[in-house]
């Protein structure tokens, strides 16, 4: 099994509701999202996916979530924008923008800070 790892930032705020902390508060982030592929079968220039294809399919995702009040988008209307959240989101939109059948989305992790991040694997 091959692996394909990028890693790509962006800066939005949020708010969880119902989480009884400072969280509740609103505040921001400088997220950063790693995303993770993998496939059985290497192409014919012996690389599983080109890495500028995946930043950029990345980046089209995160560039409705950069600075933005995430909690105002229509996927967190009614779940809350948290780390957890956030990667299941990212796996959604790139596992069903990605056009290659030969690799998939494995894993989406999202850094929220140095020390703390939370994934989301399918």
């Amino acid at each position: 099994m091959y692996e394909v790892k990028v890693a790509r930032r962006f800066a939005a705020a949020h708010q969880l509701r119902n989480f009884r902390g400072k969280c509740e508060e609103l505040h921001g982030h400088n997220w950063m999202i790693e995303v993770i592929l993998t496939g059985e079968e290497l192409n014919n220039a012996g690389v599983l996916i080109d890495f500028r294809e995946v930043k950029e399919a990345t980046d089209g995702i995160l560039e409705e979530l950069d600075h933005s009040f995430l909690n105002e988008l229509s996927r967190f209307k009614d779940e809350n924008p948290s780390s957890e959240n956030i990667a299941a989101y990212i796996f959604e939109k790139l596992s069903s923008s990605l056009n290659n059948n030969r690799v998939k989305v494995a894993k989406v992790i999202a850094w929220e800070s140095d020390f703390a991040c939370a994934s989301y694997s399918g």
